[in-house]
């Protein structure tokens, strides 16, 4: 014989559907929009006045009826729609929140004539919390622009030191050994000195090809398109993928601040497809669209999953260049997938 602990597990078991489906309707009720509720219990308030009206309607008389189940009827609708113009506020509501998560920061519940006292807190205090967050933005945005200015003014200090002092010191370095080695009557110092000139030689090289990494002066001499093009050279000798470089000249020259934004978004996307993308071509491409212009980077490598990538930030990378493409009121757009390669596209307005 089973004992009672298994009995009462039984009989349990037994009722556990009956309870679930009354669980599941309850809360199939719950879940019913506000509309829904109201009306059901208007009709459940009306119903019940039919009712009662249909059990003594032998004792009324039947013009009285008629009037009554019009006047309940009247009532429903009037009800019905008065509690729709009242939860209209709510759907402004929702309206902008939805504006907010697809990115649409300047999005605001509209003042509604419909709103009652409360409801109207609601929006205004909601539009005092977006106002005051898009101050912070604001804020943090400006500084995040004075951080890359001055990340910029440095490198570009720097490689002017590089190129106008240390380049220049190595180069008088490699003039007085070639002194010093027509001079020499010794082979062995002879020797010593040739292999001194190819230090000093390839010292010289890394010197200048840092000094251009650091702040390209072809940027400035010559414009964004030769800039790119010395970048896919300077990446196709390090780096075991082919960049290929299809730019357009702008005329006039693109102002210096967007053309440097766009050639530090190129750099970092190429230096991305270098260490990540294990990519076999990359491709490289500036154009003007009507008023803007369009930078676009695209490899065949790896891919990965963006919306992942954005929420791990393990790097400074894509947020860098989304800033540098704020920085002159653009916008950057990462489309990439696991195994199907990443395209970076920055359109920077031609008038900011």
């Amino acid at each position: 014989m089973p004992d009672a602990a298994v009995i009462a597990a039984l009989s349990v078991d037994q009722r556990s559907p009956s309870a679930s489906a009354r669980r599941g309707v309850i809360s199939l009720v719950l879940r019913a929009p506000m509309l829904a509720k109201i009306a059901g219990a208007n009709l459940l308030i009306v119903g019940s006045a039919l009712a009662l009206t249909a059990e003594r309607r032998l004792n009324a008389p039947g013009g009285t009826v008629f009037i009554l189940v019009i006047a309940l009827g009247v009532s429903l609708i009037a009800n019905l729609g008065l509690v729709y113009l009242a939860l209209q506020p709510l759907g402004d509501l929702e309206a902008t929140a939805v504006k907010l998560s697809t990115g649409d920061l300047d999005a605001r519940v509209p003042p509604s004539i419909l709103a009652d006292r409360d409801m109207a807190r609601v929006g205004r205090t909601l539009n005092a919390l977006l106002d005051r967050f898009t101050e912070d933005s604001l804020r943090v945005r400006r500084l995040a622009a004075q951080v890359i200015s001055a990340q910029d003014e440095e490198r570009a200090r720097v490689a002017r030191e590089l190129h106008d002092s240390t380049a220049q010191i190595l180069t008088a370095a490699m003039l007085h050994l070639g002194a010093a080695s027509r001079e020499s009557t010794s082979a062995p110092l002879d020797a010593r000195i040739a292999t001194t000139r190819e230090l000093v030689a390839e010292a010289l090289e890394e010197v200048r090809l840092l000094s251009h990494t650091m702040y390209p002066r072809v940027l400035d001499d010559l414009g964004l398109p030769a800039a790119l093009d010395w970048l896919a050279r300077q990446t196709r000798e390090r780096e075991p993928f082919d960049v290929q470089v299809a730019a357009a000249d702008f005329d006039p020259p693109l102002p210096a601040p967007m053309a440097a934004a766009l050639y530090r978004i190129a750099q970092e996307a190429l230096r991305n497809a270098a260490r990540h993308a294990n990519a076999k071509q990359v491709s490289v491409r500036l154009r003007r669209d009507g008023m803007t212009a369009v930078l676009e980077v695209a490899d065949d490598g790896l891919g990965f999953d963006v919306e992942s990538a954005e929420e791990r930030r393990p790097g400074m990378g894509l947020f860098s260049m989304r800033e540098r493409a704020a920085l002159v009121n653009g916008r950057l757009s990462v489309s990439s997938a696991p195994g199907r390669g990443t395209r970076i596209v920055a359109v920077v307005p031609l008038t900011s």
